[in-house]
């Protein structure tokens, strides 16, 4: 069951250890990170996801898309637009993160989240004031 928590965004390489079995502890520590209430991915996370299990992972097109399906109907999904682009080239410009990081840390504060995990950006960093950075894998 769901726990009631702060809005969360979910990076796409936290997501994707919860298809691999490669890693079993980090894969069970990504299935306990999705499994919050008010959990927050992006249109950019459902396609960097797809290009993962297609070209790492050697999956058919009809099982990614089965996991497309799967992942869009547990999540709440944001639609990138052009204002999170807009916002995205600010993040990138302030923080000096990539153009596709900085529109994943956009948004996740369009969505109002509290925390973006991921394995991948700074640890512990504060966006705007509002938004926390958090590698849950370390």
């Amino acid at each position: 069951m769901k726990q009631m928590k702060d809005n969360c965004f979910i990076d796409t390489n936290i997501l994707i250890y919860c298809y691999s079995e490669d890693e079993p502890l980090k894969l069970q520590k990504a299935l306990e990170i999705v499994n919050q209430a008010d959990t927050f991915i992006s249109t950019q996370v459902l396609t960097e996801l797809s290009n993962t299990l297609k070209k790492k992972f050697k999956l058919s097109w009809r099982i990614v898309k089965n996991v497309i399906s799967e992942v869009s109907s547990n999540f709440n999904v944001y639609i990138n637009k052009p204002d999170t682009i807009e916002l995205a080239c600010r993040i990138a410009d302030k923080y000096n993160y990539s153009f596709y990081d900085s529109l994943i840390i956009a948004a996740a504060l369009f969505t109002n989240c509290k925390v973006l995990y991921s394995e991948d950006m700074q640890d512990g960093q504060i966006i705007e004031d509002s938004l926390t950075i958090i590698n849950p894998l370390k």
